[in-house]
């Protein structure tokens, strides 16, 4: 949880997507809105029985929102979209353990992927989706730049690697206090890797 309460916020993303099997790289902008959630959390509940995961299990989790484009867009194409996490450690090591979600990145659907906390303090996700596999990592480089890198695995081996740089631009209000319309993005930035 504390590496989702020190991300709440609003970051600006600067990002290069490596296309390995074609040898070309594609730049992106987005904006990324997070917000922590506690335990008690009505939504972190609600994802709890979407995946049939005992609520009480929950340590909390983030709301995430996005709203991006990509160099290569193609005019209908929007990087738009929302999701809730819930972080439900093992037992044993809270330092891992399920990440559960309402949607993924790859594929829009409810999704339960391994996180872990590595011995530098990153995160990192790893989610098996039907078709594909992702593995993400964040990392603050300091309070206000976190970076992030994710790869891509398509069944049938066509890869993509990602670096993102994503610099906060405004703090998540304190509690009790108003949000101005500019803080949460009324839509929600999609990438095949992530927020």
């Amino acid at each position: 949880m504390e590496f989702f309460q020190q991300s709440s916020g609003q970051w600006r993303s600067q990002r290069t997507t490596h296309h390995l099997a074609f040898r070309r790289a594609e730049i992106g902008n987005s904006e990324i809105f997070v917000e922590a959630l506690g335990a008690d959390h009505p939504k972190i509940k609600e994802i709890c029985q979407l995946h049939e995961v005992d609520p009480n299990l929950a340590i909390g989790g983030a709301f995430v929102s996005w709203d991006g484009s990509m160099a290569w867009d193609k005019e209908d194409e929007n990087h738009q979209g929302n999701t809730i996490f819930a972080l439900i450690p093992d037992s044993d090591n809270p330092r891992q353990g399920m990440l559960l979600r309402e949607r993924g990145y790859a594929e829009i659907v409810p999704i339960a992927g391994r996180y872990h906390i590595d011995d530098q303090e990153a995160l990192v996700l790893i989610t098996e989706y039907d078709t594909m596999s992702t593995i993400e990592r964040f990392w603050f480089a300091d309070p206000n730049l976190r970076l992030r890198t994710s790869t891509v695995q398509r069944f049938g081996g066509f890869n993509t690697a990602t670096f993102c740089a994503e610099m906060r631009t405004k703090e998540t209000p304190e509690e009790g206090q108003e949000s101005d319309e500019n803080t949460q993005p009324q839509n929600a930035f999609h990438s095949i890797t992530g927020w």
